[in-house]
């Protein structure tokens, strides 16, 4: 029963890493050590041992992945290892005519090297600027319509 039972916490600690480690190599760790201490009970206890103790390692592997994907992401722990938005802001493109805005001024809102955000008329845009480096402030004109963004070129 010790065998069975040290198989088993090693596999869940193997699935543990899992979550902390790139790659699969502690996943399948896991689900072979999981897999041996089932071998091990069906051995031990004969097959109602080893059915029991698949459907032990099978409530075990389902609790594992529910901490992983469900509870621990909202966790204070996981949120120092998640990627943020740094500004704060989400940014929605607009859908925009070409006549709308083409030989329009822009004013550049952050830098441009090449691309960044502009603003036309008050709203705010993705642009290229083809004149390359535009530092923010710096003067524009929209010269063109890419397919998610304006083109530029300093006045």
């Amino acid at each position: 029963m010790n065998v069975i039972a040290l198989l088993f916490a090693l596999g869940l600690v193997f699935m543990f890493f899992e979550v902390f480690t790139p790659g699969p190599v502690f996943g399948i760790l896991g689900a072979l050590t999981l897999m041996c201490g089932i071998a091990a009970a069906a051995m031990k206890y004969g097959g109602g041992g080893g059915l029991l103790a698949g459907v032990v390692a099978l409530v075990a592997v389902c609790a594992t992945l529910y901490a992983e994907l469900v509870w621990l992401p909202k966790t204070r722990f996981a949120q120092k290892f998640s990627v943020r938005g740094t500004s704060g802001d989400t940014i929605v493109q607009q859908k925009v005519e070409a006549d709308a805005v083409v030989g329009k001024a822009a004013e550049a809102l952050t830098t441009l090297a090449p691309s960044g955000y502009v603003s036309v008329e008050g709203r705010r845009f993705e642009a290229f600027c083809q004149t390359g480096h535009a530092a923010r402030g710096t003067p524009l004109r929209v010269t063109g319509l890419d397919n998610f963004r304006l083109i530029v070129t300093k006045i």
